[in-house]
């Protein structure tokens, strides 16, 4: 080998040198990046995080059925039991037709507890509610190289409702009768509470409409998972139904008082006479009760109101046998029971008060 021929194969090595380094740290920035790209993959898939947004995403488009099947989600007997929750909770709610709306979400903390798990912490407007939820998860296992996740605690909520007035109530628009979703199915309590499941985080906006009874509603948040809401709604009785009661009571006296005796058969009136009666008596209701309606279990009573009545007769006296005309107004009080049948319709009972 001549010199020529040693001096190129000295230069070619520090060539071939910084070829190998260069190689080296550009192998070092793609495994880097792949490093990098995968982390921010998992953050942006596979972390505590994207598993909460990933939930309520679900519940902003509406897709009840699918948040159910979310790991962690559905719950059974033993653990409403455990948690302190009723047992009889209903799933009427945890229905696409009971959503309101559910925008602006964003995770805004993850925070790793001391046992595993994580809080993952996310704020969102629920309808017109600005809210903030903290969800516990947990590890579940892995698919591939990525993590899965579960709740630790499910973010099932449970409303405790109790409505009175009306046996039917709206929650969000969607119509639930107390006997379709009471354990007690047809001989429910009209008074007693009844136990829904809602999701969480959601806002039920809970409203009674009816022909016979309404209220302006009230909006519920539920914004705590496993936590009880308890909700209590007074509805009471609509223009149209104390009209139709105040006809029906008018008629009932305008009746009674066709009946030509002193003591109408069935009547809150009457009159006690010692003479002796010489023509058939007569009467006439000079004032109608002012009907008032009071919510009373499953129906409603009429508030006692006073009413009055003109008698006119002849009577003969039994001291000295002179005849003459009686005619005396009769005041006398008025009240009722209302029962409203499970068609909707309504018997109306008017009796004097108790």
């Amino acid at each position: 080998m001549d010199q020529s021929e040693r001096g190129e194969r000295v230069r070619r090595r520090p060539r071939l040198g910084l070829e190998l380094t260069l190689i080296g740290v550009g192998l070092a920035v793609v495994v880097g990046a792949a490093f990098a790209g995968w982390a921010a993959l998992e953050r942006a898939l596979y972390s505590p995080s994207a598993f909460v947004e990933r939930y309520l995403g679900l519940l902003a488009d509406g897709r009840a059925a699918d948040a159910l099947q979310v790991p962690g989600v559905s719950v059974d007997a033993l653990e409403l039991e455990a948690a302190g929750l009723p047992v009889t909770s209903d799933e009427a709610l945890l229905r696409s037709a009971a959503l309101a709306s559910l925008t602006d979400i964003s995770v805004v903390s993850e925070e790793q507890l001391d046992d595993g798990r994580l809080r993952v912490t996310a704020e969102y407007r629920a309808g017109a509610y600005p809210g903030s939820t903290t969800f516990d998860v947990e590890r579940e296992g892995t698919v591939g190289l990525a993590p899965t996740w579960r709740f630790a605690t499910s973010p099932l909520a449970v409303m405790e409702l109790t409505v009175k007035g009306s046996m039917s109530f709206d929650v969000n628009g969607f119509r639930i009768d107390k006997r379709q979703v009471s354990p007690d199915g047809a001989d429910a309590d009209p008074l007693a509470p009844l136990p829904l499941l809602v999701f969480s985080p959601g806002v039920y906006s809970v409203s009674v409409d009816t022909a016979i009874a309404a209220t302006p509603g009230v909006a519920v948040l539920s914004d705590i998972p496993f936590h009880e809401i308890p909700v209590e709604l007074q509805a009471t009785a609509t223009e149209e139904f104390v009209a139709v009661v105040q006809e029906r009571v008018d008629e009932f006296l305008t009746g009674c008082a066709g009946q030509q005796v002193l003591q109408p058969t069935g009547c809150p009136f009457g009159y006690v006479l010692q003479d002796r009666i010489v023509s058939l008596p007569t009467w006439e209701i000079v004032q109608q009760p002012e009907v008032r309606l009071q919510p009373d279990g499953a129906g409603w009573r009429i508030v006692p109101a006073e009413a009055a009545a003109r008698l006119d007769v002849e009577v003969q006296s039994l001291f000295d046998g002179v005849i003459s005309p009686l005619s005396e107004e009769v005041r006398f009080p008025v009240a009722g029971d209302i029962t409203v049948l499970p068609d909707g319709t309504a018997t109306i009972i008017v009796r004097a008060p108790d």
